[in-house]
């Protein structure tokens, strides 16, 4: 027996569903994750694409990719981020924030070295990212 979870954008018309566990969840301070959330830090969930699923509303998806390695999906109704495919990890990160009965446990900090905004959590600060994902995997300090 797995876990589901559900979540959706802003207006509700797209919905998705995760199913089991991420491979990884943490938080990214790259300025592209930031300009795309309009925050200071994005809390990731990284998933198996076979784990993630558009329920309802799929025609009001849209991707963005600015580049090859993150194919940015919204609703084209209200603009609300739903989730990035990343082609090149294999992983699709869907977006804390959008399935709030999902226990939310940060591993680490990734591309720290690009932060504006410090945070004192005892989690691993990845410069940018781990080795085992392609990364220096050079941690920073607190």
């Amino acid at each position: 027996m797995s876990n589901t979870y559900e979540g959706e954008c802003f207006c509700g018309r797209v919905k998705i569903e995760v199913t089991g566990a991420p491979d990884a969840m943490g938080y990214c301070h790259c300025e592209s994750c930031r300009h795309w959330s309009a925050g200071p830090i994005n809390a990731f969930t990284l998933w198996q694409p076979e784990s993630v699923q558009v329920k309802q509303g799929a025609d009001f998806v849209k991707t963005y990719a600015k580049t090859e390695n993150s194919h940015r999906k919204s609703c084209r109704e209200c603009g609300g981020h739903l989730m990035t495919e990343h082609p090149s990890m294999g992983l699709t990160d869907v977006y804390s924030a959008i399935i709030p009965n999902f226990n939310f446990e940060p591993a680490l900090h990734v591309f720290y070295g690009e932060k504006v905004v410090a945070v004192k959590d005892g989690l691993p600060k990845q410069k940018d990212m781990p080795a085992e994902m392609g990364g220096s995997g050079v941690l920073l300090e607190e």
